[in-house]
């Protein structure tokens, strides 16, 4: 019998699992890469009596590996937020998928945990860029503003490193992010027991997007809907996602596509809906290969050169105010 946590590398998978390991500690093989990196569940051969945990990975994008492991006879418990399609049925799977804009993977495992360790979902959903749903649950909590905005501080670094093109481009592999973490039960714990991997993340993070927040709007960007180029270089892909964050939190009636270069050619590209009318992200990406993601916020890993005025035709078209 083994144990295998399967989870994205951002913020949200990061404290996801953070809660159910402070409430079930166990020794777990790790399943994870960079945030764009989903088909995790390819990476997984279990057998009957193992339990698998998937957190913050789209169903629809593992369905095939996730039949395999059931038919292996694995349990499988699996919280998300995404796109999930057909779910299997299974008496070996225990899913607890919500697509709703405003929740994101650690909101629902805190669900599932009554709040055990609240402020670590907090930290995940201002992560996923969900203010005020991180706002109404920390009420509890009792926290200062200055606290709130040390959670939110956290929850934005840790969403930042999980972006790149591969692990080299982060300042910590997921993993290790993930040991770091989650020997706290408190997030304060981490920012202030931990402060040379924090201080590492905050500094990363402010000079990224200093260089990011010079790029202005490309060709064929219009007043609902803007996209902005970032070149091929190791900053740009750590800070794509959160930079994406940064411009629909500054115009928030207005959508986002952030293309990052690619060295083959091609770019990378992360969207969000307008923070006021958080629908269409998901959809638009699905329309292209290697497309995915939620509602609100979603992203294409490869999309080649030849389709860069189809994209900004139905990114344009999608976000369009009638």
């Amino acid at each position: 019998m083994a144990y295998i946590d399967v989870f994205n590398g951002d913020a949200d998978g990061i404290c996801a699992l953070t809660q159910l390991h402070l409430a079930h500690p166990r020794d777990a093989k790790l399943v994870t890469g960079v945030k764009r990196d989903i088909e995790l569940l390819e990476q997984v051969t279990a057998a009957a009596g193992d339990t698998v945990t998937v957190l913050d990975v789209s169903l629809d994008k593992n369905r095939a590996a996730l039949i395999k492991v059931l038919e292996a006879g694995a349990d499988v418990f699996y919280v998300d937020h995404h796109f999930a399609g057909e779910i299997p049925q299974s008496p070996r799977l225990k899913a607890h998928i919500n697509e709703a804009p405003d929740v994101c993977t650690s909101l629902l495992v805190n669900g599932e945990l009554q709040n055990r360790y609240l402020a670590w979902a907090v930290v995940g959903a201002y992560g996923d860029n969900l203010k005020k749903s991180a706002e109404t649950v920390a009420r509890p909590l009792n926290l200062t503003p200055a606290q709130l905005g040390q959670l939110e501080e956290l929850g934005t670094y840790l969403n930042y490193n999980g972006y790149g093109e591969r692990i080299e481009d982060l300042h910590f592999s997921p993993d290790a992010l993930f040991r770091l973490v989650s020997r706290h039960e408190s997030p304060f714990g981490f920012i202030n027991e931990a402060r040379e991997h924090f201080d590492k993340l905050a500094d990363g993070y402010k000079t990224d997007m200093g260089k990011a927040e010079s790029m202005k709007p490309i060709a064929g960007s219009t007043d609902d809907a803007a996209l902005l180029v970032l070149p091929d270089e190791p900053w740009a892909r750590r800070v794509s996602g959160v930079y994406s964050n940064d411009l629909v939190n500054l115009f928030p009636d207005r959508a986002h596509a952030v293309l990052t270069e690619k060295a083959g050619g091609g770019y990378l590209i992360s969207v969000r809906a307008p923070l006021n009318r958080k629908k269409g992200a998901d959809e638009l990406c699905r329309k292209f290969p290697t497309g995915g993601g939620r509602a609100a916020a979603a992203g294409i890993n490869h999309l080649p050169d030849d389709q860069l005025g189809a994209f900004t035709q139905a990114f344009t078209a999608q976000f369009a105010r009638s």
